[in-house]
């Protein structure tokens, strides 16, 4: 009788892939970059297990907004005292910090619990190129 299989947490291996952001839209990024996150793409894929990949992504800012998102679209954050809501643009973001742009679309497309705070220790964002070298990254190429 055979049995489902179940990863074991001490029994995965991790690879690292490169991601090119340039020109690529934001939100076809994020979900690819969840999957490879996750470990979705692999045979040995359990849910409750930890069994994902590490991910570089690089030129965030060059990612691609479609529409009049750059000017329209707002990221919103709370000091917690009155009053202390402040928003700002995808356009200044883009400008200002790109790689939070890219992080915050890539984790809320993780699951909302201890799982999903693992698997985003995992993402390296940056804007330009990456320090990552010595991983030996291999290039992922986003579908679409």
């Amino acid at each position: 009788m055979r049995t489902t299989f179940m990863a074991k947490p001490n029994e995965v291996t991790r690879k690292w892939y490169v991601v090119d952001a340039t020109d690529k839209p934001l939100g076809r990024l994020a979900s690819e970059v969840a999957t490879l996150l996750r470990g979705k793409h692999k045979p040995q894929y359990t849910p409750h297990v930890d069994t994902g990949d590490f991910v570089v992504i690089t030129n965030a800012s060059k990612v691609a907004l479609s529409g009049k998102k750059l000017e329209k679209k707002n990221y919103y954050r709370h000091s917690g005292y009155p009053g202390g809501l402040r928003s700002i643009t995808a356009g200044e973001l883009r400008e200002k910090r790109p790689e939070k742009m890219v992080e915050l679309a890539v984790k809320g497309m993780l699951s909302k619990n201890n799982l999903g705070r693992k698997h985003l220790k995992r993402l390296k964002v940056y804007a330009g190129e990456h320090p990552h070298q010595g991983q030996q990254p291999e290039q992922w190429e986003i579908r679409g």
